[in-house]
């Protein structure tokens, strides 16, 4: 080997636990954005799952009867006159 291949190699002996270092916490980063990722998918298509079932559901309608409040407005409109 050349002198230059020699001293290639022995720097990157020298740093290779700095490199096995960086290369676990980019897998670590890796795998930790892929299940976030994972979890928002899941969420997001439970999420529509659970809203197509509600909106299949028939829904509860409420009638307000509002007869009492326009009679007691009608008294109070004929009453200032």
């Amino acid at each position: 080997m050349s002198q230059e291949k020699v001293d290639h190699y022995k720097q990157e002996k020298a740093n290779r636990k700095k490199t096995m270092r960086k290369q676990k916490a980019m897998s670590i980063v890796r795998k930790a954005v892929l299940a976030v990722v994972a979890l928002a998918l899941v969420g997001w298509l439970g999420y529509s799952a659970y809203d197509m079932y509600n909106s299949g559901k028939e829904r509860v309608v409420a009638e307000v009867n509002y007869d009492a409040v326009t009679d007691y407005l009608n008294n109070m409109s004929t009453e200032t006159e």
